[in-house]
């Protein structure tokens, strides 16, 4: 049960200021108070909500309300905080504590060197400048540019109060302290991938802003689709040297200089752009499955060992690499059409295909922030869709249900085939409020690495010890 103490004490901090006269015969500005020496023996965290309200801390962020407990502190003038001036009610001042909320406009990575992480209280005739860390808001990760790098490749991870990275741990322990690069807007952090990383996993990383978690989907190769080197098998029928399907005489040596990851999709096969590319307004424009129903792998309970069947969907996802050059960029035309079996034409956005009961999902990239901006990848690049984002399991959960993996696993094995797809259609179509006119295509795209992996956001508390009374 959370102290009485301290609930009280936050309902006056709710109530309205209370006016104090400041005329000559106020004692709080007496000048025997003016010379009294500070001290600070500890600061405590203010929070109401926590298993422990009045908690004992060494670093703040931005907006916590914080009281500091020591003598000589009534009469006090000022409180900086990293150089600002911090407002306190002097109403809850006593001479052997006081209350300070952080203002969020506090400096952190860009306040002054001498004033940064220190509390400096002043006084007519004394002052004294207390060590104690601030910090921004915990920081907190978005996404990576590459979850399955190879050795030497660079990789960045994007997110908020990444500023001042010091330390990334990556799965197996394995850490990385020089050669970090970071923002220093926090927006992300960049290391090059050592050898040696033999498992999948979170990278952890420090910074000023405390410790941030990945999802547990970097180097993560457990649950492979396929990656057309011999994990998983890829299937075709009815080829023809004009035709969609694409076999294995389609694939090509992996284009980008130092990466050697064998072989991979190009998208687009070399014989179809020889022809001229793919014609405009045409759907199934190529087509790259998996073997179905005859082998092993197709069937996805296998990943269950790797994913519990219980887990939502929400925190669980399809991942797959792209490479696009910086000289052949792919705008205004064409999207990727994502097929859970095979029982869609491929016909694209606005078809039949996008209907609400449907197992597809769509990828579109050069379409951000409602305009079209060219597309392309410095190396590889992983792409991460939730199954959450399919049609049929987006329906599911906006009618405020939970669809699992399972659901997903089920839905592909209760299929008449349960080939996994991904094409390329080529019509016209509106996404996101745009609208696309098909043209001739024959832009090179290459995927690779097509996998399943988890995705749930880890989020690390301050204080553990929190949430694990609320499990």
């Amino acid at each position: 049960m959370k102290s009485t103490k301290y609930i009280k004490l936050l309902c006056m901090l709710l109530l309205p200021t209370v006016f104090i006269s400041c005329n000559k015969d106020d004692e709080y500005f007496d000048e025997k108070y003016q010379s009294t020496p500070i001290t600070v023996t500890q600061v405590y965290l203010e929070d109401y909500e926590s298993s422990v309200p009045d908690r004992p801390i060494t670093y703040a962020r931005l907006g916590q309300l914080i009281r500091i407990e020591g003598s000589g502190f009534y009469g006090m003038k000022k409180v900086y905080i990293n150089g600002y001036d911090t407002y306190f009610n002097r109403a809850y001042v006593t001479d052997n504590s006081m209350l300070v909320s952080i203002n969020s406009d506090t400096p952190v990575s860009d306040a002054e060197p001498e004033e940064r992480n220190i509390i400096r209280f002043v006084k007519n005739s004394t002052e004294l400048s207390y060590n104690f860390t601030i910090r921004a808001a915990s920081p907190t990760i978005t996404s990576i540019s590459n979850t399955l790098p190879a050795t030497g490749e660079k990789v960045t991870v994007y997110g908020t109060g990444l500023e001042e990275t010091s330390k990334v741990t990556l799965p197996g322990s394995i850490e990385i302290t020089t050669g970090i690069e970071s923002d220093e807007d926090g927006e992300w952090y960049s290391f090059t991938m050592p050898s040696g990383v033999t498992t999948g996993g979170s990278i952890y990383s420090e910074g000023a802003n405390g410790q941030a978690a990945t999802p547990a989907y970097f180097n993560n190769a457990d649950c492979m689709i396929l990656n057309f080197d011999g994990s998983g098998t890829q299937g075709f029928w009815s080829w023809s040297e004009t035709g969609s399907m694409i076999n294995a005489d389609d694939l090509v040596t992996d284009p980008v200089s130092g990466s050697n990851r064998g072989k991979c999709l190009q998208l687009i096969p070399e014989r179809l752009i020889a022809a001229g590319g793919i014609m405009s307004g045409k759907p199934r424009a190529s087509e790259c499955w998996t073997a179905g129903n005859d082998d092993a792998a197709d069937d996805w309970s296998r990943m269950y060992q790797y994913i519990p069947k219980e887990t939502p969907l929400t925190e669980v996802a399809l991942q797959f690499d792209i490479y696009v050059a910086e000289n052949e960029p792919w705008s205004n035309c064409g999207h990727i059409q994502i097929n859970l079996f095979n029982n869609f034409n491929f016909a694209g956005i606005g078809s039949d295909d996008d209907g609400s009961s449907n197992q597809v999902a769509f990828y579109v990239p050069y379409i951000q922030d409602g305009e079209i901006v060219p597309f392309y990848t410095e190396g590889w690049q992983t792409v991460t869709i939730p199954f959450s984002e399919f049609n049929k399991y987006a329906t599911l959960i906006a009618d405020k249900e939970t669809p699992t993996f399972e659901d997903v696993v089920t839905d592909r094995n209760s299929a008449s085939y349960r080939n996994f797809g991904i094409g390329f259609v080529n019509t016209d179509f509106t996404y996101k409020d745009v609208t696309v006119e098909s043209n001739t295509f024959a832009t090179h795209i290459y995927l690779d690495n097509w996998r399943v992996v988890p995705c749930k956001d880890i989020i690390i508390s301050d204080y553990p010890e929190d949430e694990e009374e609320t499990e």
